[in-house]
């Protein structure tokens, strides 16, 4: 490798190699090579439509920075300090083959929004996959509703026994969260999709470039409007770091749920073995470790968005080197996110419900509590008195250890006059459940609707 090109000959001394191994980045950056050389394509068929490089020239441009992209992807590039990031390293190495006519691919560019576009591609490729998982967790979720259609779940609230739901209407409460991490992260791309190569340094380029053009071939929706904004911009890395942070709280919530599920005092689930370990000296034990790295790395990814926060939190206009620092934070926040889904959509396509040990315990703590107050109401009592009222006959029922619907009609009449066993219409959890009646409850007709309505949207 040759000297790094970004040193001009205003410098009287050689880097110090202590400042070569500070000021590195390429140990993590090397990941944008295929987006460097994309860009760097792009920006020489622009140079050469404007007439900066010949034909020949651009050919011979674009043919090298294929055979160097090659080399990287077979691993065949040593990479170095002294040249400090994975755009310096193209570069250089297009200059040894190429020598004069690989130091013209830099005209009217500048490291500062090279990088602010290379790694924007980046992103916005990292988004597209996030997006892809998304869309497979939800189908795995949705997936479940046919064969879990009849099974009646306890939901909770504090985590004390709330009402009753159908499993189907749970699994789709989770498309719903997951739909909103991806209606952010299309909103997201939005902003990534900005491209603002061709605004050099901080002020523009007196070379007559067009920005149009190379933004079109580079996917791009639309043109940064001011080159001071594009080298100190990263709204795009945070915003897309809280994205990601949303997701990691959603799966941190699911995680949790399914780590109590699969205990012995739940006993609702099964988690497949494939993704479980055991113990080094119990062997009985089956450990949702998946489930709890899951949880667990969460944290991470709420802390690289904290580390960006930060990060950008006293920086004036335009570029500063503090920048280099944003990618590490994000890079390890696609790549948790990235796994953690990876992992999710089987364990929730495979795992099985215990749906005995559910139904043995489903009439206990009177989740139909609820239907019989609304019941009450129906038939002219105020909502604070039916409230009271079921209250009361909540007591009775624990008191001698029965179900509302065990109640004789004297204890009924005990607690108010007008009760009588025709309350028995609505008491049970399959009763409660088919009285259901608003839009987005667990009726079982809107839940079929609503699973009807996902295949469409998914499938």
């Amino acid at each position: 490798m040759t000297a790094s090109p970004s040193r001009s000959g205003v410098f009287q001394a050689a880097s110090d190699e202590r400042l070569e191994a500070f000021g590195e980045s390429i140990s993590f950056d090397h990941r944008l090579f295929r987006q460097d050389v994309r860009g760097s394509i792009a920006h020489a068929r622009m140079l050469c439509q404007q007439g900066m490089l010949s034909e020949e020239e651009f050919q011979v441009i674009e043919a090298g920075l294929r055979e160097i992209e090659q080399e990287i992807a077979d691993g065949k590039m040593a990479f170095c300090n002294e040249l400090e990031d994975i755009h310096m390293h193209i570069e250089s190495a297009l200059i040894e083959r190429l020598g004069d006519v690989g130091r013209k691919l830099h005209t009217a560019r500048s490291r500062n929004d090279q990088v602010n576009t290379d790694f924007r591609l980046w992103v916005r490729e990292a988004l597209d996959r996030v997006d892809s998982l998304l869309e497979n967790l939800q189908l795995a979720f949705l997936s479940r509703c046919e064969r879990d259609m009849n099974v009646i779940l306890p939901a909770y609230t504090h985590l004390q026994r709330a009402q009753p739901v159908l499993a189907p209407h749970y699994w789709l409460a989770y498309a719903e969260k997951f739909q909103r991490d991806r209606e952010r992260v299309a909103d997201c791309r939005k902003r990534v999709n900005v491209c603002g190569l061709g605004s050099a340094a901080c002020a523009g380029t007196t070379l007559p470039i067009d920005r149009e053009m190379t933004a079109k071939e580079l996917e791009f929706e639309a043109v940064s409007a001011n080159s001071i904004d594009v080298s100190s911009d990263r709204d795009f890395v945070i915003e897309s770091a809280f994205v990601l942070s949303l997701i990691a709280g959603h799966l941190s919530g699911w995680a949790e749920e399914w780590i109590l599920w699969s205990t012995v005092e739940f006993n609702f689930i099964e988690l497949p073995h494939q993704f479980c370990t055991g113990s080094s000296i119990m062997p009985q034990k089956v450990n949702p470790d998946t489930l709890e790295l899951t949880r667990g790395k969460s944290a991470r990814v709420i802390g690289n968005l904290q580390t960006l926060m930060v990060l950008v939190k006293g920086l004036p206009l335009a570029y500063n080197r503090d920048l280099q620092e944003d990618k590490p934070p994000l890079f390890d926040s696609f790549d948790t996110i990235e796994a953690c889904l990876e992992l999710a959509i089987p364990i929730v396509a495979e795992s099985e419900l215990q749906r005995e040990s559910i139904a043995s315990r489903l009439e206990e703590g009177y989740l139909d509590a609820t239907t019989l107050m609304e019941y009450l109401i129906q038939t002219g009592i105020p909502q604070r008195t039916a409230h009271h009222l079921v209250g009361k006959l909540v007591g009775m029922a624990q008191q001698r250890r029965v179900r509302l619907a065990d109640l004789t009609e004297e204890q009924l009449k005990d607690a108010h006059q007008d009760l009588d066993l025709s309350v028995r219409e609505v008491l049970g959890v399959e009763k409660a459940v088919s009285a259901y009646q608003s839009y987005g409850s667990s009726n079982p007709e809107e839940v079929r609707s609503q699973v009807n309505r996902w295949n469409k949207r998914l499938q």
